[in-house]
């Protein structure tokens, strides 16, 4: 029985009818829940054991049902709560093979970055603080899961803020990950710039399907921002390549003409850099 019917706690956000999402300390990262009639899908696990036990508490303010989970993407805000969850009830969770893959094997590398907010998680010491895999995987085609009286669709449309970004649906509202990010540059770190611009035309394109779009980071937006986020970001890769083209010695020259701040504009320079010596030596 879901308490939905009740005050929403001012945790949760309700972005559409059983549909929430609240927002984590630290890195900001958003975690969804949609609750059905028979269970509740938690999209994204937080930074460790500590912040999942939050979610999860939080989970059990709405509802008693049980929960399974998805992990939009292999950077530690998201998946390093894994383990507390299978360890309190949660069977399944979902994600990319490639998002699996990555998990396993770069997961340990990534502890450090949680140390502020995760000292446990960070130090690998106490309980639930292991590198919990998803155990079910989306490949190829849409995956659809029943949660009773609202069906949710986990989907892959291209490479972008990674290779192997999970987007989840459910009614009007897309949980979209850190592919679409709000009050805050996108993070280019081990992106594809030039693949994400056409995933976000990919998302754009169900603007029929989908009215709310939940960033990975940030408030929930309409359509209409993922397009400004897809032009920017589609000028900021064409200038960067240009220089990268033009320039014999120095493109840095070209971070101040970018409309991202310092640090994403160097990190977007950074990664095209990256991505064309790789193309170069596959020659």
């Amino acid at each position: 029985m879901t308490q939905t019917d009740q005050q929403v706690p001012q945790d949760w956000l309700e972005v559409a009818p059983r549909i929430y999402v609240r927002t984590n300390p630290g890195w900001g990262m958003n975690t969804g829940l949609v609750i059905g009639e028979e269970r509740a899908l938690l999209i994204d696990t937080g930074a460790g054991p500590a912040q999942a036990e939050a979610i999860l508490a939080g989970v059990r303010q709405l509802t008693g049902l049980p929960v399974t989970a998805v992990n939009t993407h292999a950077h530690f805000d998201h998946y390093f709560g894994n383990a507390y969850l299978l360890a309190h009830g949660v069977e399944d969770i979902w994600a990319t093979s490639d998002c699996a893959g990555l998990i396993a094997a770069e997961g340990e590398k990534q502890r450090q970055e949680v140390a502020a907010v995760e000292p446990a998680m960070a130090a690998a010491t106490g309980a639930h603080t292991g590198i919990a895999v998803p155990n079910r995987l989306v490949d190829g085609s849409p995956t659809d899961l029943d949660l009773g009286g609202i069906s949710v669709t986990l989907f892959h449309l291209g490479r972008g803020h990674t290779n192997h970004d999970l987007l989840v649906g459910a009614g009007d509202v897309l949980f979209a990950g850190d592919l679409v990010e709000e009050g805050a540059d996108p993070n280019f770190g081990d992106s594809f710039p030039k693949d994400w611009v056409r995933t976000l035309g990919k998302i754009t394109a169900l603007e029929d399907l989908y009215t709310t779009v939940v960033p990975g980071h940030g408030k929930p937006v309409a359509m209409d921002f993922v397009t400004t986020q897809m032009n920017k970001m589609r000028t900021a890769v064409a200038v960067t390549r240009s220089a990268m083209d033009q320039a014999s010695t120095d493109v840095t020259k070209a971070v101040p003409i970018l409309p991202y701040g310092p640090e994403q504009s160097r990190a977007l320079l950074t990664r095209l850099r990256t991505l064309a010596r790789w193309k170069w030596l596959k020659q």
